[in-house]
């Protein structure tokens, strides 16, 4: 097998372990990929790399590639979300003079916490067009205003006063709260109980002109996955994720919030819903006064589920009978048709019972 040089994108956080880990446990190098990895500072810089091709492929927040299909953002190049690299795993945060105003609040009931909040608040996500702003506006409404601050820098800027509440993905939030600067609130999976938060993005050209490549790096990207969904894995990923060029942080700490809730790899974590990217579609359409159906059409067609059954298939993963499905319908883990048998999902409720029909318009 000839070797094939790839270089990704990341942002220092719990859920670019997959790439992180396909470099370190060779499973790229078993692929034919010499995989480099580069570190950026902030989405709105790590979608500029993969937009002007200065890296092939991106640990992505799953909601850029659809705003780019919607003309959203300013990206000029059309993204492909190849596959989902993590579920759950953002953390909402609040500092401890708000969080001591909702003692005896309970805070597994999230329509009690959206009640007691001191509204408005002024609220950080790490980019508007991420999982973390859309779980909090289906949460406490439209209405709210929310500023981007990179992810690393959330806790500073809640430690200089500047924020009152903040959603993040680990190990910052961990971190903010080992620091004395936050309290947690409630994980995002209370919003939703499966979001997704990541994808392997690559430019949808790229990937259709080099489609060797491309079942490469999903296959060894797949394949970190299933190695991280085992607990005994999490002590050597932390170690591997705390070295310099990745997070740059103590193991410990990497460990622990890895126990955050986010799902690498069971109940078809990997597969990209269309039905999924329809749900963004149509959210950012509506606040951005968008067609809602012509949005919905576009944001489909960038989760590649085809690719995913194409490349991924005859690797061993489980392929579900459709592309899209009810989301929020699951409330128990439990098997579903798929393309040969059955296949595992686990719970994907949101936190009101709502659930979103890619078939309705």
């Amino acid at each position: 097998m000839s070797h094939l040089s790839v270089t990704a994108g990341f942002l220092p956080l719990i859920d670019a372990a997959p790439l992180i880990v396909a470099r370190e446990l060779a499973f790229a190098e078993e692929e034919g990929l010499d995989l480099t990895l580069r570190r950026a500072p902030s989405w709105s810089a790590l979608r500029d790399l993969l937009t002007f091709g200065q890296v092939d492929a991106a640990s992505m927040l799953s909601p850029i590639p659809v705003a780019q299909a919607l003309g959203l953002g300013g990206g000029a190049a059309a993204l492909d979300a190849l596959m989902v690299t993590s579920l759950g795993g953002e953390m909402i945060a609040l500092p401890d003079h708000i969080a001591r105003q909702l003692d005896g609040v309970d805070r597994a009931d999230p329509f009690a916490l959206r009640a007691a909040l001191p509204m408005p608040l002024r609220i950080g996500v790490p980019f508007p067009f991420s999982i973390h702003a859309e779980l909090l506006y289906r949460w406490l409404g439209e209405g709210i205003t929310v500023q981007t601050v990179p992810p690393p820098l959330l806790p500073d800027a809640m430690a200089a006063g500047e924020l009152d509440l903040f959603i993040v993905g680990e190990p910052w939030a961990t971190g903010a709260m080992d620091r004395g600067i936050a309290s947690l609130l409630l994980p995002g999976t209370t919003i939703w109980r499966a979001p997704p938060d990541k994808v392997l993005a690559m430019r949808h050209d790229r990937a259709e002109a080099d489609p060797d490549l491309t079942g490469r790096l999903m296959r060894a990207v797949w394949r970190a996955c299933r190695w991280l969904r085992l607990r005994e894995n999490r002590i050597t990923a932390a170690e591997i994720m705390a070295r310099r060029p990745y997070l740059d942080l103590p193991p410990d700490l990497i460990e622990r919030a890895m126990d955050s809730g986010v799902e690498f790899f069971e109940g078809c974590a990997t597969f990209p819903w269309r039905s999924q990217a329809e749900w963004i579609g149509a959210r950012l359409a509506r606040r951005h006064g968008l067609d809602v159906a012509q949005a919905r059409h576009a944001a489909q067609a960038v989760f590649r589920s085809d690719l995913y059954r194409l490349h991924l298939g005859p690797a061993g993963a489980d392929l579900p009978a459709a592309s899209s499905r009810l989301e929020g319908a699951v409330s128990e883990p439990g098997l579903h048709p798929a393309a040969a048998g059955r296949v595992l999902l686990l719970p994907d409720r949101f936190f009101d019972g709502a659930v979103f029909d890619p078939d309705t318009a």
